[in-house]
C-alpha cells in the first residue's frame, strides 16, 4: 500500500474515532458509536499491516488469541463486573504501550524527540498498568488492595516521580543504555501502585476514568515513538476524553482533580463506630411489599433511584415490568440517575437501556432534584452513598460535600436493600431512619417482583 493510501486510511479511521466518541455521549447512540470506533480501528490496523510489509504469521496468531480472550471476557463478565473489566482493559492498554516502546528503543536508535516520547510511554504506561491492577482489586474488594496510607505518602510519590524523570534525563544523554528505560518502567510500576492504593473505594469511579485517560496518553506517546499518525490521534482522543470525563466525575463527587491526580484521595473522614451506627438506625421502620404496593397504587408520581444493588441483583427487567404496570395506571414514573451510581460512569443507564426503559424517563441528578419535593413515592433500589444526606450535613465524612440525589425530600421513601450495611464509602446512612422512610429488606429483584405481584393482585 502506498504512503498516500495509508494516510487516507488513517484519516478515515480518525474521523470514525471522532464520530464514535460523539455517539458514546448518549445511551441512544452509544452502540452505534462503539461500532464506528471498532470499524475505525480495523481500518487503521489493516492499513498499518499492509503498508510496511509485515510477516502476518504471528500477527494473525495474536489477533486470534486476543479475539478469543476478548469474547470470553465479554460473555463471562456480568454487568456488575464491567467496572473491573474496564480497569483491566485500561491496564492492558498501558502495558502494551510500554512494551512496544521498549522494543522500539531496544532495536532502533532514537533521536531526542523519540527518546522523550519513549520515556513518556514507559512512565505513563507503567503507572497505568499497575494502577489499573490495583483499581481492579479494589473494585473486586480483594483484601490485598485495602487502603494503604503511609506516613509522608505524597513525599514518597514525589520522590518516585522525580526518580523516573532523572532516569529519563539520563536516557536522553545515554540512548544506548536501554536498561535505563526498563528502570523507568520498574520505578513507574511502583509509583502507579502507591498512587492508587491510598485512594478509597468510593473514589474508584474517578480513578478508573483517570486511568483510561492515562492509557490514551501512553498510546499517543508510543505513536510518536513509532512515527504513526493514527496511533497519535487515537491516543490523544482517548486521553482528552478521559480527562474531560474525569473532571465531570470529580464535580459530581465534589472531588479535587489535583488530589486524584496525585493519589491523595479525597473526602477524608473516619468510619463511624458501632455505637454511632446503632444510634443512627435506632428508629428504622420496615415495611412489606403489600404496603409498598398500596402506596404506589394511590401515588401520582413515582421516582426510582437505582444503584449498584440493582446491578448485583439483576433487577432491571423486574423494574421495567413494574414501570409498565405503573404507567398502565396513569402513574408518572421517572428514574433519578446519579453520575457515579454504580461503579463506573453510565452504569445505571446501560442496565436500564438493556431492559428497554425509555431514555426520556432517565433524568440526571439536577433535573430530578428540582422536582423531588413533588414526588409521592421514591424507591431507592440498591443505592446508598449517592442518596446519603450526610454528604450535605457532615464535614468529616468520606462523602462530605458530594452532590447527592435529594431523596429525603420526597413524601415517602422506600429503600430496597438486603440489610443496613454501609455503601462503598463505609458509613451509615441516616436516610434509612428518616421519618418518611421505610425499609423493604431483601434481594432487589425479588423485592420488585413481589411489589409487582402485590400491585396486580391487590
Amino acid at each position: 500500500m502506498s504512503p498516500a493510501l495509508t494516510d487516507l486510511a488513517y484519516l478515515i479511521a480518525s474521523v470514525l474515532f471522532i464520530v464514535g466518541l460523539k455517539g458514546l455521549s448518549h445511551p441512544r447512540t452509544a452502540v452505534r458509536g462503539n461500532f464506528y470506533g471498532a470499524v475505525g480501528m480495523l481500518i487503521a490496523m489493516l492499513a498499518t499491516m499492509f503498508s510496511v510489509g509485515l510477516d502476518f504469521t504471528w500477527i494473525v496468531v495474536g489477533i486470534l488469541a486476543g479475539t478469543g480472550v476478548g469474547i470470553w471476557f465479554a460473555v463471562k463478565t456480568p454487568m456488575t463486573g464491567m467496572p473491573q473489566m474496564v480497569a483491566l482493559l485500561n491496564g492492558f492498554g498501558g502495558g502494551s504501550s510500554l512494551l512496544v516502546a521498549g522494543v522500539e528503543v531496544t532495536l532502533n536508535p532514537q533521536n531526542e524527540l523519540g527518546l522523550i516520547a519513549t520515556a513518556a510511554s514507559g512512565l505513563i504506561g507503567a503507572v497505568t498498568f499497575s494502577g489499573s491492577l490495583v483499581a481492579y482489586a479494589k473494585l473486586e474488594e480483594l483484601k490485598i488492595a485495602r487502603d494503604l496510607r503511609l506516613p509522608g505518602q505524597q513525599v514518597i510519590n514525589g520522590a518516585l516521580l522525580a526518580l523516573c524523570l532523572a532516569l529519563s534525563a539520563w536516557l536522553f544523554t545515554q540512548p544506548q543504555m536501554t536498561i535505563l528505560y526498563w528502570l523507568i518502567v520498574v520505578v513507574a510500576l511502583v509509583l502507579g501502585y502507591f498512587l492508587v492504593i491510598s485512594i478509597g473505594g468510593a473514589d474508584m469511579p474517578v480513578v478508573v476514568s483517570l486511568l483510561n485517560s492515562y492509557s490514551g496518553m501512553a498510546a499517543a506517546a508510543t505513536g510518536f515513538v513509532l512515527n504513526n499518525n493514527v496511533l497519535i490521534i487515537c491516543g490523544a482522543l482517548v486521553g482528552a476524553s478521559g480527562i474531560i470525563l474525569t473532571r465531570v466525575m470529580c464535580v459530581a463527587m465534589n472531588r479535587s482533580l489535583a488530589n486524584v491526580l496525585f493519589g491523595s484521595g479525597a473526602g477524608g473522614g473516619t468510619s463511624a463506630s458501632k455505637e454511632e451506627v446503632d444510634a443512627v438506625y435506632a428508629s428504622v421502620k420496615s415495611t412489606t411489599s403489600e404496603e409498598v404496593a398500596m402506596l404506589l397504587d394511590v401515588a401520582s408520581r413515582v421516582v426510582i433511584i437505582p444503584g449498584y444493588g440493582m446491578a448485583v441483583s439483576q433487577a432491571q427487567h423486574a423494574v421495567s415490568d413494574l414501570t409498565e404496570a405503573l404507567l398502565e395506571r396513569k402513574i408518572s414514573v421517572e428514574f433519578g440517575i446519579h453520575p457515579v451510581a454504580g461503579r463506573m460512569p453510565g452504569h445505571m443507564n446501560v442496565l436500564l437501556a438493556e431492559a428497554d426503559i425509555a431514555y426520556e424517563m432517565l433524568k440526571d441528578m439536577d433535573q430530578i432534584n428540582a422536582t423531588m419535593e413533588q414526588c409521592d413515592v421514591a424507591i431507592v433500589l440498591g443505592a446508598n452513598d449517592v442518596v446519603n444526606p450526610l454528604a450535605r450535613q457532615a464535614t468529616n465524612s468520606p462523602i462530605a460535600g458530594m452532590p447527592i440525589i435529594d431523596v429525603d425530600k420526597a413524601r415517602t421513601v422506600i429503600i430496597i436493600k438486603r440489610s443496613l450495611s454501609p455503601g462503598f464509602a463505609g458509613i451509615p446512612n441516616p436516610l434509612f431512619a428518616a421519618p418518611n422512610s421505610l425499609m423493604l429488606y431483601g434481594d432487589g429483584r425479588q423485592a420488585v417482583v413481589e411489589i409487582l405481584n402485590a400491585l396486580q393482585n391487590g
